[in-house]
Protein backbone atom coordinates (compact mmCIF):
# COMPACT_ATOMS: atom_id res chain seq x y z
CA UNK A 1 0.00 0.00 0.00
CA UNK A 2 1.67 3.27 -0.93
CA UNK A 3 2.06 6.13 1.37
CA UNK A 4 0.59 9.31 0.49
CA UNK A 5 3.00 12.34 1.20
CA UNK A 6 1.45 15.98 1.30
CA UNK A 7 3.54 18.07 0.78
CA UNK A 8 3.91 21.27 -0.94
CA UNK A 9 2.19 21.77 -4.66
CA UNK A 10 4.53 22.21 -7.43
CA UNK A 11 4.10 24.69 -10.28
CA UNK A 12 2.04 22.57 -12.26
CA UNK A 13 -0.31 21.56 -9.52
CA UNK A 14 -0.55 25.61 -8.29
CA UNK A 15 -1.29 26.42 -12.29
CA UNK A 16 -4.09 23.26 -12.47
CA UNK A 17 -5.81 25.05 -9.66
CA UNK A 18 -6.04 28.55 -10.63
CA UNK A 19 -7.60 27.00 -13.85
CA UNK A 20 -10.07 25.49 -12.00
CA UNK A 21 -10.79 28.83 -10.11
CA UNK A 22 -10.55 31.15 -13.17
CA UNK A 23 -13.45 28.49 -15.00
CA UNK A 24 -15.54 28.33 -11.92
CA UNK A 25 -15.38 31.98 -10.66
CA UNK A 26 -14.41 33.95 -14.03
CA UNK A 27 -12.11 36.60 -15.20
CA UNK A 28 -14.20 39.40 -14.37
CA UNK A 29 -15.02 38.24 -10.55
CA UNK A 30 -11.55 36.79 -9.81
CA UNK A 31 -9.66 40.21 -8.02
CA UNK A 32 -13.11 40.57 -5.88
CA UNK A 33 -12.52 36.72 -4.86
CA UNK A 34 -8.99 37.24 -4.07
CA UNK A 35 -10.02 40.54 -2.45
CA UNK A 36 -12.11 39.38 0.00
CA UNK A 37 -10.24 36.40 1.02
CA UNK A 38 -7.29 38.80 2.05
CA UNK A 39 -9.60 40.74 4.39
CA UNK A 40 -10.62 37.57 5.63
CA UNK A 41 -7.22 36.36 6.27
CA UNK A 42 -6.23 40.00 7.71
CA UNK A 43 -9.06 39.84 10.42
CA UNK A 44 -8.43 36.80 11.81
CA UNK A 45 -4.70 37.60 12.32
CA UNK A 46 -5.60 40.73 13.77
CA UNK A 47 -8.05 38.86 15.87
CA UNK A 48 -5.41 36.85 16.99
CA UNK A 49 -3.48 39.86 17.90
CA UNK A 50 -6.37 41.66 20.01
CA UNK A 51 -6.68 37.92 21.91
CA UNK A 52 -3.18 38.03 22.96
CA UNK A 53 -3.48 41.47 24.46
CA UNK A 54 -6.03 40.32 26.31
CA UNK A 55 -4.38 37.43 28.10
CA UNK A 56 -4.73 36.93 31.89
CA UNK A 57 -2.23 38.46 33.71
CA UNK A 58 -0.82 36.82 37.13
CA UNK A 59 -3.16 37.33 39.91
CA UNK A 60 -1.76 37.47 43.24
CA UNK A 61 -3.39 35.93 46.50
CA UNK A 62 -4.76 39.44 47.54
CA UNK A 63 -6.62 39.78 44.32
CA UNK A 64 -8.52 36.63 44.60
CA UNK A 65 -11.57 36.36 46.10
CA UNK A 66 -12.64 34.98 49.82
CA UNK A 67 -13.69 31.41 49.95
CA UNK A 68 -16.62 30.93 51.71
CA UNK A 69 -18.40 27.71 53.82
CA UNK A 70 -16.02 24.48 53.82
CA UNK A 71 -13.54 25.52 51.34
CA UNK A 72 -12.53 28.37 53.77
CA UNK A 73 -12.18 25.70 56.44
CA UNK A 74 -9.99 24.10 54.36
CA UNK A 75 -7.79 26.46 52.73
CA UNK A 76 -7.27 27.83 55.92
CA UNK A 77 -5.76 24.72 57.54
CA UNK A 78 -3.64 23.71 54.08
CA UNK A 79 -2.72 26.64 55.19
CA UNK A 80 -1.44 25.83 58.73
CA UNK A 81 -0.08 22.87 58.08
Amino acid sequence: MPVIAIGMPSAWELGVVLVIVLVIFGPGKLPQVFRSLGQGLKSFRDAQKDEGAGAPKDVTRAELPPVVGEEAHEVKTKEMA
